[in-house]
């Protein structure tokens, strides 16, 4: 069951909240519409229910709110804005991406594929689908976990009629194996068709929480539809009979060959019609627009296209006792549990997936191997650089070479691209969960940038040594050290990407952050570092020697003491210390035990 309680949004400055102690529930084995019309707050709502959204409130998920589920993706099902996600990622890939996530076997991406009638598009950009179908995606991308509960914005958005009623069969079948299920609509004659109860708000507040049987006779209008060759002069007809028998009716003209008349049966009709020998080709009941049963105030004649009913888009009229007769048969969908495996997550996997799934790694390292190349050959033909310079194409105006600034691009691109498009959120749940995600962030940015580093210093060997022939570069006496600083350089710029990225939640804030390294920490470093030191550090060497259990040889010494040349350098303290400070500040944004997005 879905108990959402109190729910209220804080909005900035002084506005008012767009939902205000919105309380209700959804029932397994039911499927409950959420109605309002645009900007009523029904999207805000479904965000505070899944944490999305700063305000007050408790939303509980079978008894416990989703922080404390350790499975959220095995729990809920969301379907939630436009952008399932990047749309330069397959569809396959996206699906394959989120199965790890959630702790599926990949083949589960293809199975639902299958159910959502779109197993022909696999191999299609996200970005090249039409509405419908990204919306179909989106729905597989819910349901690949099997979650006990559905929470659906705007489900139907972008489906024709026949699409519509496979979505609402497929709505039915989860609810029917005992899930609940709850999507937001400001179609009233749609919640009334396909729900089994209805909670109305409006401007945030709660107006209404009712079955949909009595939700159809309370809040919506009975209406005729009648079809005719003759539909101006039946109207004329029934608006006289009407104020003759003083009754109050209104007839729409909806079209050419149709009316929706307010006020009155298919008897009287029809009776009408034979008396003044109209031809009528149909006459049926059906549901029409909302509204509280005592505000319209109805008129006979005909109605402007202001006034009218909005047409049933060629869908057969249907009785609240019909919409909500359940579904069964294929579009049911597959009822046979989903085998899970070991783990809630498999954080490496979905990385992998999630970085490799887009040519953006690839682009990311030609472009900065092209670039290298380039300044190295620059620097080279203007001389006075130094050779480690000149192999990392660092020339002393910029504040990077090209190779960290890449490597520190796909570190920001490992968070924020996730907060861009929430459908590739997989950093939920437990604080373990979450650390283990942060984990595989940290390492597969590192090999990427070591990855990139050695490319770019390759090529620009190549580059010299083709070009130049030898005389720009010398056999180093001493490589250990150049080394280690190169790669301290490009991780920590990496590194700085993803925590940066995951704190401020943006590409763009992660690679400022990496940015912000050498040209305000390290003027700041290099004047707390300037003079000379009261104390010396001769011997740190020794010393840390003693004081491991194990000891270690003394060529081991070589290795220290440049991995401790390399922090004492202005740019490798402040990566040092900016690290530090963006750990420290994730560990407070993000393994808090509430988590916001």
């Amino acid at each position: 069951m879905l108990q959402a309680i109190g729910l209220t949004s804080t909005p900035r400055r002084a506005l008012p909240p767009l939902v205000d102690d919105l309380t209700f529930e959804a029932r397994p084995g039911s499927v409950t519409a959420l109605l309002g019309d645009p900007g009523s707050g029904k999207t805000t709502a479904l965000r505070l229910m899944l944490e999305l959204e700063p305000g007050r409130g408790v939303t509980y998920f079978r008894g416990r709110p989703l922080h404390r589920i350790p499975h959220p993706g095995r729990e809920v099902g969301v379907l939630l804005g436009d952008l399932p996600g990047n749309p330069s990622r397959t569809v396959r890939n996206h699906l394959r991406m989120l199965c790890a996530a959630a702790g599926v076997p990949a083949s589960r991406a293809d199975a639902m594929l299958e159910v959502v009638g779109v197993a022909g598009l696999r191999d299609q950009r996200l970005g090249s689908l039409s509405l419908g179908m990204e919306r179909r995606v989106a729905l597989a991308a819910a349901l690949l976990a099997d979650p006990c509960t559905l929470l659906l914005d705007e489900p139907a958005a972008g489906l024709s009629p026949r699409e519509r009623s496979w979505l609402h069969g497929l709505l039915r079948g989860h609810a029917s194996l005992g899930g609940a299920v709850l999507f937001t609509t400001d179609d009233a004659k749609e919640a009334a068709r396909s729900a089994d109860r209805v909670v109305s708000i409006e401007a945030g507040r709660l107006v209404a929480d009712q079955d949909a049987a009595e939700f159809a006779r309370t809040r919506l209008r009975p209406r005729v539809a009648v079809r005719t060759p003759h539909a101006a002069r039946l109207a004329d007809v029934l608006g006289r009979e009407a104020r003759a028998a003083q009754r109050t009716v209104e007839i729409v003209e909806e079209s050419g060959s149709r009316l929706s008349v307010y006020g009155s049966n298919c008897a009287e009709i029809g009776e009408a019609a034979f008396r003044h020998g109209v031809l009528v080709h149909q006459l049926a009941d059906e549901t029409g627009d909302a509204g509280a049963p005592s505000l319209p105030r109805a008129r006979a004649g005909s109605g402007t296209p202001a006034e009218s009913a909005t047409p049933d888009d060629g869908e057969p009229p249907r009785t609240a006792g019909t919409a909500r007769t359940a579904r069964t048969g294929r579009d049911a969908g597959p009822a046979s549990a989903v085998r899970r495996l070991g783990g809630p997550l498999r954080p490496l996997r979905y990385e992998l997936h999630r970085v490799f799934g887009t040519a953006t790694p690839v682009l990311t390292a030609v472009f900065v191997v092209a670039v290298s190349v380039v300044t190295a050959l620059v620097l080279a033909r203007v001389g006075h650089t130094a050779q480690n310079r000149l192999l990392a194409a660092w020339p002393e105006l910029l504040p990077l070479p090209p190779a960290a600034l890449g490597a520190g691009l796909l570190g920001a691109l490992a968070f924020g691209e996730e907060y861009r498009f929430p459908a590739l959120a997989a950093d939920r749940g437990t604080v373990p969960r979450r650390l283990g995600l942060l984990t595989a962030k940290l390492g597969v940015s590192a090999v990427l940038a070591l990855l990139i580093g050695a490319l770019a210093v390759t090529a620009d060997a190549a580059a010299l040594t083709l070009v130049f022939g030898g005389g720009p570069l010398r056999t180093p006496a001493e490589w250990v050290s150049p080394a280690a600083s190169w790669a301290g350089l490009l991780i920590g710029c990496a590194w700085s990407g993803v925590l940066a990225s995951a704190v401020f939640r943006s590409a763009a804030a992660g690679l400022a952050a990496v940015l912000a390294v050498p040209v305000m920490v390290v003027p700041l470093v290099r004047k707390a570092l300037d003079g000379p030191s009261a104390y010396p550090v001769t011997g740190l060497a020794e010393r840390l020697r003693g004081l491991t259990w194990a000891q270690w040889p003394p060529e081991a010494d070589r290795l220290v003491l440049g991995a401790l040349r390399v922090m004492a350098q202005p740019v490798g303290t402040a990566l040092v210390l900016s690290l530090m400070v963006l750990l420290c500040a994730y560990g407070f944004t993000g393994l808090r035990g509430r988590v916001r997005w």
